[in-house]
């Protein structure tokens, strides 16, 4: 797997370098996912393995709609399940899936197909990129700044993400009963910290207390396409 995804990603367009030494931006790549899902092992381990590219924002956001069939995701959030419920309103769909990866907010692909989503991957990596966004840290806070070249016309949504690097969970009942699962870049809080117009630059401050890895996602509302995306390890 990591010979595929590696060459699948060295034949991309590279993106630019990160224009300052605090953050590096990335493609996000959401994967909806739940202990309790059978088919979810696959795609848990394949995001462990985008996880470690630098050109990828690997997010594991758990849902809780399978809690239900006998255990409890012990990292699930209902935001989380609202949040995919979004996305499927947004293309006026009924019916959401785990495992489900959104890649840069517009493309979706159920179940475990690598091949699908390192081609996507490349195509938002290539993609030209009119928002450029970077955090930078002060302490227990973050500076943010994003600057739109041309100007925005819809705006954009501003988002503070934290997510755990790691964890080994036992699972001891449910259809994954019996397994131990490591997995990767859990997503532990998602906040809306601004509603930007995108006409002039953005710097504003958001508290990011602790050790945990930091993301700053710039989205269009829907929500919609990811404009652009840092990561501040």
């Amino acid at each position: 797997m990591r010979q595929i995804v590696s060459a699948a990603f060295g034949l991309a367009t590279c993106l630019a370098a990160p224009v300052m030494a605090q953050s590096t931006e990335g493609v996000v790549v959401e994967l909806y996912t739940s202990q309790g899902c059978a088919s979810c092992p696959p795609a848990d381990e394949f995001l462990a393995e985008l996880a470690t590219h630098d050109e990828v924002i690997a997010l594991a956001l758990h849902v809780d709609y399978w809690d239900y069939i006998g255990w409890e995701d012990s990292f699930a959030q209902a935001a989380f399940t609202e949040r995919q419920k979004m996305y499927a309103r947004a293309i006026k769909s009924r019916t959401i899936y785990t495992p489900q990866m959104i890649i840069g907010g517009l493309d979706r692909v159920e179940g475990n197909t690598p091949d699908a989503v390192v081609n996507l991957i490349g195509k938002h990596m290539s993609a030209e990129r009119n928002v450029e966004v970077t955090i930078e840290r002060l302490g227990e806070r973050v500076v943010i700044r994003a600057q739109a070249e041309p100007p925005l016309t819809a705006g954009a949504v501003v988002q503070l993400v934290r997510y755990m690097p790691a964890a080994e969970v036992e699972i001891e009942r449910g259809e994954n009963a019996g397994k131990v699962v490591t997995y990767r870049n859990i997503v532990t809080e998602w906040t809306k910290v601004a509603d930007w117009p995108g006409l002039a630059p953005l710097e504003i401050e958001a508290a990011a207390p602790g050790d945990a890895p930091v993301v700053v996602i710039v989205q269009e509302p829907g929500p919609a396409a990811v404009l652009a995306a840092a990561r501040l390890e």
